[in-house]
């Protein structure tokens, strides 16, 4: 059984808890899909944990970013920059260099969106859907970054489905979301409770004054948190 896991941020308690549940259920595989380290307390230790999985990485948009925070918004960058002390430059680097997407079968996988890993879709269909999916006709096309878990029907009659983020979800749940790929291929969204309140604060203590928006937005599910 496939595991698909996005959006960590550098959360060890929420990656934790989402391993315990993902392989009590019988996950044995798992996809990775960017955005591993950065705005957690973590950084190093959760990639040290997501390398003794049997597992496919691709790279997310803070993969990059925590290489050369110039590419980020300027409020995200002394974040970055620790989160890149914490982690060290040979993880750093070989994190930026992992692949924008992957296939498997009739499944695409990518970070944001077969154009761009800071583009994505939404859980309502809009406007942009038919310039985000560009020429990709995937059965189901799996992707992250919003943070918000759902499924729905895309253009060409794509699959999109969303696992939601495992270490900061932005849906007003505090529960780190993921997804489990059955062997049927039918999709079990799942949620599981961890102590996100710890988590925040520790994200205060490691990060110091860089921290507080990461730190609020895990405390509020929200992107908004100011």
């Amino acid at each position: 059984m496939l595991a698909l896991l996005y959006d960590i941020h550098g959360n060890l308690p929420s990656l934790e808890a989402v391993l315990d549940d993902a392989q009590g259920a019988g996950a044995d595989r798992f996809l990775l899909g960017g955005d591993y380290a950065a705005f957690g307390a973590w950084p190093a230790e959760t990639v040290e944990l997501l390398r003794t999985l049997d597992a496919r990485w691709l790279r997310g948009n803070v993969d990059r970013w925590t290489l050369d925070s110039a590419e980020a918004p300027e409020p995200a960058r002394p974040a970055l920059n620790r989160c890149r002390e914490l982690l060290g430059d040979e993880t750093a680097i070989e994190l930026a260099a992992l692949p924008a997407s992957l296939s498997e079968g009739e499944d695409l996988y990518v970070h944001g969106s077969p154009v761009s890993d800071v583009r994505s879709f939404m859980p309502d269909p809009h406007a942009d859907d038919e310039e985000l999916i560009a020429d990709a006709r995937p059965r189901r096309l799996v992707f992250g970054h919003t943070h918000v878990s759902f499924a729905r029907t895309g253009p060409h009659g794509v699959e999109l489905l969303n696992p939601g983020s495992v270490g900061m979800p932005f849906d007003g749940d505090h529960r780190a979301a993921y997804a489990l790929v059955r062997e049927d291929g039918t999709v079990e969204p799942r949620r599981v409770a961890y102590d996100h309140a710890a988590s925040a604060a520790a994200v205060r203590d490691v990060l110091g004054e860089a921290g507080e928006l990461p730190a609020r937005r895990i405390e509020r599910a929200r992107f908004d948190a100011a």
